[in-house]
């Protein structure tokens, strides 16, 4: 009996529009970036009391493609707002609504809207399932990962996890192989820079993306030694330097713009400021991988770029010259975050993967002794 393709929406809030596709099994019917106006959503107090603005939004969209909600067999949603967490694919329940609606993770994202979006259309459509997969707080660090010197701080993670995981998975079945046999180093390189240490199926090292930590991007920082944040302090504030972190910080706070393409041009053009800060962000993407590479003890499957930044290609051959004698370097410019949503999906209503249960636990709270 053939296997049934299964129909799947998925749903993935930006902070002025939402990217929604439709998949009939591995085909896309259609993706459509919904936009929202800004100066409705800045009426909202907070991101959760924006959903019936963007619910509405998105149906109209749905309702002009002539997409019948009950024809729908799953929905997907973006996975913000939930607590650190196992990677896989989670059936949405009460615990991840309450958790999404109030930000548990303290980071205010429009993707909390992800879960609430799903279940609210998965209910309209008779109680369909609902899901999110690989949400943004997947955390599976190994222990010594975790480990600083200063007791009771932890290093903790934020990672382009639906995209770098799916790229791994991707890229194994390339080479007619499963990710759960595999070690890849794997990036995502946009506008934050993930660099991940993925170790048979389970992503077991990385950066934090939001918390000042790995390579200089766009708009962050990166990592920065302690002693001169310190000083920095002396003349600004704790909320400047978390700004640094996730949105004022690299080009922008460097150059005046987050625009890696208009960085690039004008490097390549002979200025010299642009040159510096744009040689600098893959210099450390390269250390980065170089770290990645020791955690898997240089048994290395493949380095794989993810990212809107990848169809750059000089920004790739820049990586091959630095790290391709540590492993094969495979470009997969932009993202697959809407196909790997509808993929994890895919999986359960399959039986090829079981459904995990989001409990609200985190997943690590510190070490007993």
């Amino acid at each position: 009996m053939a296997e049934k393709n299964y129909r799947v929406l998925v749903i993935n809030p930006g902070s002025t529009s939402t990217k929604v596709g439709l998949f009939d099994g591995e085909t896309e019917v259609f993706s459509e970036n919904v936009a929202h106006s800004a100066e409705r959503l800045a009426q909202f107090g907070g991101i959760s009391e924006q959903m019936p603005y963007r619910r509405d939004t998105i149906l109209e969209m749905l309702d002009a493609h002539g997409v019948d909600l009950a024809s729908v067999d799953a929905f997907v949603g973006r996975g913000g707002g939930l607590l650190p967490t196992p990677g896989g694919t989670y059936a949405v329940n009460e615990v991840m609504l309450r958790h999404s609606h109030d930000g548990a993770n303290g980071i205010q994202h429009p993707a909390q809207l992800g879960p609430q979006l799903a279940s609210e259309f998965a209910q309209a459509a008779g109680g369909k399932p609902a899901f999110v997969v690989n949400p943004p707080d997947t955390d599976e660090l190994c222990d010594l990962a975790r480990m600083t010197g200063v007791r009771g701080v932890y290093r903790r993670v934020h990672l382009h996890a639906l995209n770098l995981k799916e790229t791994a998975i991707r890229h194994a079945a390339s080479l007619g192989r499963r990710y759960e046999d595999c070690r890849f180093v794997v990036c995502h390189i946009g506008g934050g820079i993930s660099v991940s240490a993925h170790d048979r199926g389970q992503m077991v090292d990385g950066n934090d993306i939001v918390g000042g930590d790995g390579p200089m991007a766009p708009t962050r920082c990166g990592a920065v030694p302690v002693v001169e944040l310190l000083r920095y302090l002396e003349s600004h504030t704790t909320g400047d330097a978390r700004a640094l972190c996730m949105k004022t910080g690299g080009f922008v706070d460097l150059l005046g713009t987050s625009d890696a393409l208009e960085v690039s041009r004008r490097a390549a053009a002979g200025d010299a400021a642009c040159k510096r800060a744009w040689d600098a962000m893959i210099y450390q993407i390269c250390k980065t991988i170089g770290e990645m590479a020791c955690v898997l003890e240089g048994r290395v499957d493949g380095i794989l770029l993810g990212g809107g930044m990848v169809h750059n290609d000089g920004l790739v051959a820049d990586i091959r010259r630095r790290c391709e004698w540590i492993a094969p370097v495979t470009a997969y410019p932009g993202e697959f975050e809407l196909e790997a949503m509808a993929a994890g999906a895919r999986r359960v209503l399959c039986g090829q993967e079981e459904p995990r249960t989001y409990t609200g636990v985190p997943v690590f709270t510190g070490f007993d002794d």
